[in-house]
């Protein structure tokens, strides 16, 4: 009887580990094909990710023919230059002002003879940026599975709301979040916090989705999942120290990702 009583506890024991481990495999295979599963929220970065910002390279060619990319880069260049040095130097001034004052320099730079006509349509161009063909259609595809989604960018709101009626995604969009509210640029840790302030998120339950590799370790950096859109595949990552947790090519895939 005693021997058989063993024989019971020694099987018992047995089958009680193999269903323990069984349960952690079960775990560990849920956790790894469903790693972002604490996400409830995205925020995205605007310039660059969700809109296009050499969309205005046309325009600037029919002003400025023979010029026209050259302009449209140094422009870009300068707007963000001048965000991260107006951050350093305490001397805030809001994107829109720092995309026309990039604008100012860049034709400097190029000797372009820049109009106040011509300014005028280039920067009113910044209002209607053509948005990524992937943009909508990845929103969308994020937005059947339950999640939040906002735009937190540098952009002045104005700009931004201007931007995304245009694109036609506003209406997918639960909140529009500006660094203009704290006076400055990203990477400040300071406008990533706010991000999960206004949608009312703890950083483990919050992305954040930029085409921008410097973006994405300033999101990092401050506490957020983050996912980078590599929309130039031989792109290398920044060496910030903070990398994406995943790397896809198109907005679109997010939602593979995080179903």
């Amino acid at each position: 009887m005693e021997t058989n009583r063993r024989s019971f506890v020694k099987a018992a024991g047995i089958a009680a580990v193999a269903c323990g481990a069984m349960s952690a495999s079960g775990l560990a295979s849920t956790l790894q094909t469903r790693p972002f599963s604490n996400i409830k929220a995205l925020a995205f970065d605007a310039y660059g990710t969700l809109f296009d910002v050499f969309s205005v390279t046309a325009l600037c060619e029919a002003l400025f023919p023979g010029n026209g990319t050259a302009l449209a880069q140094l422009w870009r260049a300068k707007q963000l230059q001048y965000s991260l040095l107006r951050s350093l130097m305490g001397r805030y001034e809001n994107f829109w002002r720092l995309t026309e004052d990039g604008l100012l320099y860049a034709s400097k730079s190029l000797k372009l003879d820049l109009t106040s006509a011509k300014r005028q349509r280039l920067m009113d161009a910044y209002l209607t940026l053509a948005a990524f063909s992937d943009v909508k259609p990845g929103l969308e595809a994020l937005k059947k599975l339950g999640l939040r989604l906002a735009i937190l960018s540098n952009g002045e709101p104005k700009m931004l709301d201007a931007a995304t009626r245009s694109a036609g995604i506003d209406a997918l969009l639960d909140a529009t979040i500006s660094a203009d509210e704290l006076r400055i640029f990203k990477p400040s840790p300071r406008v990533y916090e706010l991000a999960g302030t206004r949608l009312r998120t703890d950083a483990s339950s919050l992305g954040f989705v930029s085409s921008n590799n410097w973006d994405v370790n300033g999101a990092a950096s401050a506490g957020l999942t983050t996912f980078w859109i590599q929309r130039s595949v031989g792109e290398p990552a920044e060496e910030l120290g903070f990398p994406a947790a995943r790397v896809v090519t198109s907005l679109t895939d997010l939602a593979t990702a995080l179903r």
